[in-house]
């Protein structure tokens, strides 16, 4: 199942609709979608390495689109949703010194942890909870989730060849990696948000 996924992502990379398959699960994974784009972005990048830069692109663009729709969705549904999470994460009694909190850090959280794999989805919603200032949220959105898809693109592009041949021979190996990562960044979400 994995080997099938794994050439589906790479067989994707030759189809017109790959950038805009791409850019959704970008733009839905910074709000709402479990699955982060690099599923999608590592076989494609390695499918075409010299597309790698333009495939980062669209994961950062869609990456801060969804992104403020998560911040929306902080900021607005805090009295329906956000209570529920904040309750959720063990908050709910420290709602004012949270927000005081993520008003000195802000920055540095939103720069850290959208570079990691700790679901960006979570720093968005809680930007927009915490009233983060906005613009600033799109620009540190746009560095810390550049900074993240353009290295992939820079790591592919200059050794596609070599990473694509050492990841298919050890495919079940890297695809373990990357979902320990995944779970660990959740698990630290829990524990250190």
């Amino acid at each position: 199942m994995l080997r099938r996924l794994y050439d589906w992502c790479i067989a994707l990379a030759e189809k017109r609709h790959a950038p805009l398959a791409l850019g959704a699960v970008s733009f839905s994974e910074s709000s709402f979608f479990p699955v982060p784009p690099d599923v999608m972005l590592i076989p494609m990048a390695l499918a075409r390495p010299d597309r790698a830069y333009y495939y980062a692109g669209i994961c950062t663009l869609a990456s801060v689109a969804g992104g403020i729709l998560g911040y929306l969705i902080g900021w607005l549904l805090y009295d329906s949703v956000g209570q529920f999470v904040m309750n959720l994460y063990g908050y709910g009694q420290q709602v004012e010194t949270f927000r005081q909190a993520y008003a000195e850090w802000g920055s540095w959280i939103i720069l850290l942890k959208g570079a990691t794999p700790i679901p960006y989805k979570i720093v968005t919603i809680t930007s927009g909870f915490a009233g983060y200032n906005f613009f600033w949220f799109v620009v540190l959105s746009l560095i810390t989730r550049g900074f993240r898809f353009y290295l992939v693109a820079f790591l592919i592009h200059r050794y596609g060849p070599q990473a694509r041949k050492i990841i298919e021979e050890r495919l079940t190996f890297w695809f373990t990696l990357f979902l320990v990562l995944l779970v660990g960044g959740v698990i630290a979400a829990v524990w250190l948000f």
